[in-house]
């Protein structure tokens, strides 16, 4: 699984488990295992990781489904019981997070712009050259955004990915969630590359083309880490913007089972989220649209609302707010279920901007995370991994953020809002310190 080369079918690697409907339309995914560069606790994600992909020590995802009545087939595959079987854990519906309400947009784009001072970051050749954005959602249509930019929008085809269910070509994809992602996030970073990653359209019995399954999310983040590696080290830099989220324990393993994704460290995509950061990329997850004032209907959970990877301590969690500072009421307080401190900072959003719903506005933290995902990308122009890790970049945004609140960290604002300045005078004084 681990050779490139070798295509591997789900009758390869997992024929013959009773029980279960393997779907073997799904490419298995090599999974590598996490190994504690101190002896601590390998499913323990707040230590130093490396990550193995050796024989020995990896494993291979495959999808299927038991059904509700087959008590002894999840009985059977309990870890330990079949040497051949790792786990089983949920693969809970993802969606994607936008506004709730009818609320007028609250200034525009270019406000934003100003917000992030793009004209200096300009200046200071922090404009997303060269630094590849990976819009992991619903797909991005490159002929809206050069009609609403007035310019051409690169995109990189040969670097995206698509799921096996999904019909089209990257940067072809329908006016949507995607396509306003992608817009906001070019606000920060303008020349950054996009890649066209349209996760959320994989199907599922009964779905929409809203959303996908955690699965998928998998095996595009194994895409991710090749696209990363075929980088030369010297210069990597991807930018990872994730605007979904699960909205339901429904679709999930109740807190405590070991198949558990919404708490759960050792839940296979939160291993792959880690490896992805040990790799280099900068991952960005939206805080979710389930804040207290302004809920989103489909918010199931009855608190504690940013789950799984959206509370990652090896991603941003991205809370929102509007142009004047003002924290927009669907923004997904903390703590967060993997990490408590969530959301990590806040971006803008609720503005008028790209236009893929008409006259409604870019919003919900769905908007916030890929303004953010595009200040990173541009730092990212002369900044790469080696230069500054994605945990330390992670750090700067922290401590130069605008606070909004309580003195430092608070659930509804996090660290405060990205500040620009902040950030370019602190890699001032790193650059000076390193000559």
């Amino acid at each position: 699984m681990a050779d490139p080369g070798r295509a591997v079918t789900t009758a390869d690697v997992a024929d013959g488990l009773p029980g279960v409907e393997l779907d073997t339309g799904f490419t298995p995914v090599a999974l590598p295992r996490p190994v504690p560069a101190t002896g601590g606790d390998p499913l323990s994600l707040n230590q130093p990781l490396r990550f193995s992909l050796a024989a020995e020590d990896a494993s291979v995802l495959v999808r299927g489904t038991i059904s509700d009545d087959e008590v002894a087939t999840r009985v059977a595959m309990l870890p330990g019981l079949r040497p051949d079987v790792v786990g089983v854990f949920s693969d809970p519906v993802i969606e994607t997070s936008p506004t709730c309400g009818g609320d007028a947009p609250v200034g525009s784009w270019r406000d934003v712009a100003r917000l992030l001072d793009v004209p200096r970051l300009t200046a200071e050749g922090l404009d997303g050259s060269g630094v590849a954005v990976a819009v992991v959602d619903t797909g991005v249509n490159v002929d809206h955004l050069t009609s609403k930019l007035g310019r051409d929008v690169p995109l990189d085809a040969a670097r995206s990915w698509l799921p096996a269910t999904v019909p089209g070509r990257p940067g072809e994809f329908p006016v949507d969630h995607g396509t306003m992602c992608a817009f906001d996030a070019l606000i920060g970073a303008p020349a950054a590359t996009l890649l066209d990653l349209p996760l959320l359209r994989s199907t599922r019995p009964g779905g929409s083309v809203m959303d996908g399954l955690l699965s998928d999310a998998v095996a595009a983040f194994a895409h991710l880490r090749d696209v990363l590696a075929a980088q030369p080290e010297a210069s990597r830099a991807l930018v990872v913007n994730n605007s979904w989220g699960s909205f339901s324990p429904e679709w999930d393993f109740p807190v405590g089972h070991p198949g558990n994704y919404s708490d759960n460290g050792a839940h296979p995509f939160n291993l792959m989220v880690a490896s992805l950061d040990q790799a280099g990329a900068d991952i960005l997850f939206a805080a979710g649209n389930c804040g207290r004032d302004c809920p989103d209907g489909r918010c199931a959970f009855t608190e504690r609302p940013i789950t799984g990877a959206n509370s990652h301590p090896r991603a941003l969690s991205i809370g929102g707010v509007d142009v004047r500072g003002e924290r927009v009421g669907y923004s997904s307080q903390g703590p967060g279920r993997l990490t408590e401190r969530k959301p990590d900072v806040c971006a803008y959003t609720h503005f008028a901007g790209s236009g893929a719903y008409g006259d409604e506005p870019d919003s919900g933290t769905s908007a916030a995370a890929p303004v953010a995902a595009g200040l990173v990308a541009a730092v990212r122009t002369r900044w790469p991994a080696s230069r500054l890790s994605p945990a330390q970049l992670r750090a700067l945004l922290r401590r130069t953020a605008e606070d909004r609140s309580t003195v430092g960290f608070d659930y509804d604002y996090g660290y405060g809002i990205v500040d620009p300045a902040g950030i370019l005078a602190a890699l001032r004084r790193r650059a000076r310190s390193a000559a």
